[in-house]
């Protein structure tokens, strides 16, 4: 009996001590890798502004964090993301009020199988399909939550299946609410299938997808309303020696909805671009239009929410204060336009290049509405014969319509004048059309602008730099011209201290001519970054890739603090 009793202890100290062994060994293979951010601002009242009470809901302190976690153990991968808006900021969606964790994930990658379930993201091509994606600076998430599956049978043919709901803010999903999303995407690189192409300087891959959402219809709507909306799409890209042509069409079939007026006509897209690179110069255009291309996994939706595909800007995107005051929001209901681009660097040691040479960059983007026959609505849709819908309106492809939504034509040179001073001057000619654009009531609203930037920079020592901006624009609709500074002084790798001022000195309204400064400084220790601002938010939109929210004028103190390991 002993005997057997030492044997039992034996036999589990040694699977105790191999389980430790095994666990211990899976600890040295794992990795645990994450961000973090967190956003406070506090509301101050300010009479100028016109801002007597700042509270929000009640309370002068606003809140958005988030933390993201990923943990990997060789092939397999898991994570989860934490969100806070408590409230949110100013200028987020108030339904983006609460906190928990929207985000969380399995991911197992094979061979030649990847399988991924819970929450992700996904972009099929350019996106004029499906793109789900997360862009924290407009509270603006649109994963899906669901199963997706890839495939690669060989190398450079890329199979895609996804399968799932979209996030809501909070909101969980329920049958017959928001719609269910299943997508399929194809890809083949000519270069890396085919052994003769590999080496070859003609390069070439094709890709197609299909995308469709199911959506019950609603009983109280006076509407035959379609439950399946398909949204498919093809792509081509070449590049043929320094040329790169890429191109992608999608039809979207009739899909009736609160963007588009309830009307049951067919959506198309179509985005051509080329662009050509070499020393010392570089060419980029892009064609592209939009029909009736809004594609919602809820149809009654109208808000920065549950879109399933993306329709890219084809304006550039700028980056100075009065440059990106009046920023292009993409119209999916309709929209043609272009954009050119070309880079030229002048050698160094040349008459005009001087010692280090110089770089010039010309810009032009225009944005007009789709032409628009008058709409058919004598057409009977669906069962109800004694209601008649509209079929919406008929357009030549590839004619420009009358109204202008947008123009953009800015010069940029970059000059270094020494090895401690650099400039960049800017120049901009826009025209933006406000009504449209911000959907005000008033549709005479165009702005016509003339906008310049100096912007220069002089290095004290290899470690700390003064930069400072004076931008001017000068308009005369809406609120006038205005002036613009900046001065930041940094020393590297850890402070920066800056100051900006923007000034309405032009405003028809003498108690609008406001100074809107800011005061900031910030220290970064290896890879967090902790940053405090005090000052006035002037009233605008925020844009990122034509996708944009609003921002009321505001003052007080933010806090942000941004970390990853």
């Amino acid at each position: 009996m002993m005997k057997k009793v030492t044997f039992v202890l034996f036999a589990l100290l040694l699977t105790v001590t191999g389980a430790n062994a095994q666990f211990s060994e899976t600890m040295k293979r794992s990795e645990v890798h994450g961000s973090f951010e967190f956003d406070g601002y506090y509301y101050l009242p300010d009479n100028t502004l016109g801002i007597t009470d700042s509270s929000i809901n009640g309370g002068n302190f606003a809140f958005n964090g988030f933390g993201n976690i990923i943990y990997t153990l060789g092939r397999f991968s898991a994570g989860l993301s934490y969100q806070a808006y408590l409230p949110p900021i100013s200028g987020y969606d108030s339904q983006l009020e609460g906190q928990g964790i929207p985000y969380m994930w399995a991911k197992y990658t094979g061979e030649k199988f990847t399988f991924t379930v819970g929450n992700f993201y996904e972009q099929f091509g350019i996106g004029l399909t499906l793109r789900a994606y997360e862009e924290w600076t407009l509270g603006y998430d649109n994963s899906i939550n669901g199963a997706r599956v890839t495939y690669e049978p060989v190398k450079g043919l890329m199979l895609k299946g996804v399968y799932g709901v979209q996030r809501y803010y909070w909101e969980k999903w329920k049958p017959n609410t928001r719609g269910i999303v299943k997508g399929f995407d194809a890809e083949v690189d000519f270069n890396q299938v085919i052994k003769s192409m590999e080496n070859s300087k003609f390069k070439l891959s094709i890709g197609g997808s299909a995308v469709s959402k199911y959506q019950a219809e609603d009983p109280s709507s006076k509407y035959k309303l379609p439950r399946n909306v398909s949204n498919v799409g093809g792509r081509i890209n070449m590049g043929i020696g320094n040329f790169i042509v890429y191109s992608e069409y999608a039809w979207k079939v009739n899909d009736p909805s609160a963007v588009n007026n309830y009307i049951y006509k067919d959506g198309e897209a179509l985005v051509v671009t080329l662009s050509y690179s070499t020393k010392g110069f570089g060419f980029f255009g892009m064609f592209k239009r939009l029909d009736n291309m809004s594609y919602r996994s809820d149809r009654e939706v109208t808000s920065n929410a549950l879109d399933i595909n993306f329709l890219p800007p084809n304006t550039e995107i700028h980056n100075y204060m009065l440059t990106a005051m009046y920023p292009y929001s993409t119209q999916p209901n309709g929209e043609i336009g272009f954009q050119l681009q070309l880079n030229y660097k002048i050698p160094r040691k040349s008459k005009l290049g001087g010692k280090y040479g110089m770089g010039i960059s010309v810009n032009y983007s225009q944005v007009n509405n789709i032409v628009r026959n008058p709409p058919n609505d004598s057409t009977p849709v669906g069962e109800l014969k004694w209601e008649k819908y509209t079929m919406g309106w008929s357009s030549p492809f590839f004619k420009f319509g009358k109204p202008v939504f947008w123009q953009d034509f800015n010069i940029r040179i970059n000059k270094k004048f020494s090895k401690k001073f650099k400039a960049t001057f800017m120049y901009m000619y826009q025209t933006y059309d406000k009504w449209v654009n911000q959907q005000h009531v008033e549709r005479d609203t165009m702005v016509y602008a003339n906008i310049g930037v100096v912007d220069m920079t002089y290095k004290f020592t290899s470690k700390s730099a003064l930069r400072w901006e004076l931008q001017g624009f000068w308009s005369q609709q809406e609120y006038g011209s205005w002036a613009a500074m900046l001065l930041e002084y940094t020393i590297s790798p850890h402070w920066f201290f800056s100051f900006t001022d923007q000034f309405n000195y032009s405003n028809p309204a003498t108690h609008e001519k406001i100074h809107y400064y800011n005061f900031s400084f910030g220290y970064t220790l290896r890879t967090t970054r902790i940053a405090f601002t005090y000052g006035r938010q002037r009233e605008g939109i925020v844009c990122v890739g034509g996708v944009c929210r609003p921002v009321p004028a505001s003052d007080g103190f933010t806090l942000t603090i941004t970390s990853s390991f």
